[in-house]
């Protein structure tokens, strides 16, 4: 079910969208659904209650959760890590770092660790191509990583502490080789 917050919020965002345009809102509403567990998922109680606030059929909405990879419909971590794998970040090393984010997290691609803390996927591209190696935590991204930052973010991340307010130092671009 839907958290009274995640409603309100919903109600909030359809105001923005002419009455017979509700359904324009259902990534936004799946996303509001989605973090309202622990473990990043939608079940499908939520499904038809997300399609009925929008006038939609649940298959519509399944659809969705079906085509958007950031949208999942089996528990995931409470982290979920997006890898990116793609050309650019593979020439800086991406395929050997993520040896090192599997070691330090205990678990391969595709895997949660035991706690339910995190889940381990790979992306073909996040988009920041020129600040690779870089991964996306949940949807923050995290760029020019290197092994001492990926542990001080995985630490930041078990202590509960926001990354972004704790990682503004390693925002700015420093330059490295590439870790082949």
């Amino acid at each position: 079910m839907l958290s009274e917050q995640s409603k309100a919020a919903l109600a909030e965002k359809l105001k923005s969208y002419p009455p017979d345009r509700k359904a324009s809102a259902v990534i936004y509403a799946c996303y509001l659904a989605q973090a309202d567990h622990p473990r990043h998922y939608i079940t499908q109680q939520e499904v038809r209650e997300i399609a009925e606030l929008l006038e939609m059929e649940p298959t519509e909405v399944q659809g969705v959760i079906g085509f958007y990879s950031l949208l999942y419909e089996q528990p995931k971590g409470k982290y979920v890590i997006h890898y990116c794998n793609d050309l650019p970040c593979a020439l800086r090393g991406a395929g050997k770092f993520l040896h090192i984010v599997e070691a330090q997290l205990g678990v391969h691609e595709g895997e949660t660790t035991p706690d339910g803390l995190f889940s381990l996927e790979e992306a073909m591209c996040l988009g920041a191509c020129h600040r690779a190696p870089m991964m996306q935590v949940n949807l923050e991204m995290q760029e020019f990583l290197t092994e001492e930052k990926l542990a001080r973010i995985l630490k930041l991340l078990r202590s509960g502490a926001p990354l972004r307010a704790n990682m503004a130092d390693a925002e700015q671009p420093t330059p490295q080789a590439p870790i082949i």
